[in-house]
């Protein structure tokens, strides 16, 4: 019938939402954290279920850091990261990379590089 679908459906969902009891029963294992006069700050942390993070860095300015935790499946997953005046810098053999320039693009864009339009020769030669 419709209701029990609809009551099977809701028990999954609750089911699948529950937090792992492993994760819930987390705790801090180790905390430390630094903050100078001079702005520049460090800390790290680690806990149970084996997350762990360490920054360091000049606030405002520049930051550089690592996280890992384990992910749902069992694999380590390791982030490193710089911040700074250029933007966030994130590495990691989990993040997505793009697929390379093909060779016909790269020649293409070294013959525009190389040979300038018309236009740009006509004003060029006026000059």
């Amino acid at each position: 019938t419709p209701n029990q679908f609809i009551l099977t459906v809701a028990l999954l969902a609750v089911a699948q939402a529950r937090p792992d009891s492993f994760d819930a029963a987390a705790e801090t294992r180790d905390f430390k954290s630094n903050v100078n006069e001079d702005g520049s700050y460090s800390y790290q942390f680690q806990t149970s279920n084996g997350i762990a993070q360490q920054e360091q860095g000049v606030g405002g300015q520049y930051a550089s850091g690592s996280s890992a935790y384990y992910a749902p499946d069992g694999q380590l997953v390791q982030l490193t990261y710089t911040a700074d005046a250029d933007g966030y810098h994130p590495s990691g053999a989990h993040l997505p990379t793009p697929p390379p320039i093909p060779a016909a693009i790269l020649r293409s864009l070294e013959y525009i590089r190389t040979h300038p339009h018309q236009e740009e020769q006509r004003l060029a030669r006026r000059h």
